[in-house]
């Protein structure tokens, strides 16, 4: 439970949007795992990667059940970026 591994680490939701600039709604909407009230698109997986940081949790964890939740499946690994020159 999300809102139980903050509660350890010490933190507060007011905390957590006062640092990352996250709104109470979407954060709330995290701990729920309510995760189609996020704003969508790259949004969501900035917000996961930062609350997840905020409680001291690795993102991926986090990023799996959000993917497994919205039936988004394995993200493809990042490509390399090729030079033009």
């Amino acid at each position: 439970n999300l809102r139980d591994i903050r509660v350890k680490a010490g933190r507060s939701l007011e905390e957590i949007a006062e640092r990352t600039k996250i709104s109470m709604l979407f954060l709330r909407a995290i701990e729920a795992e309510e995760f189609r009230k996020l704003p969508g698109g790259i949004f969501d997986t900035s917000y996961l990667r930062q609350y997840a940081a905020e409680i001291g949790l690795p993102p991926e964890p986090l990023l799996e059940l959000y993917r497994s939740r919205m039936g988004l499946g394995e993200l493809p690994p990042a490509q390399p970026r090729r030079s033009v020159l």
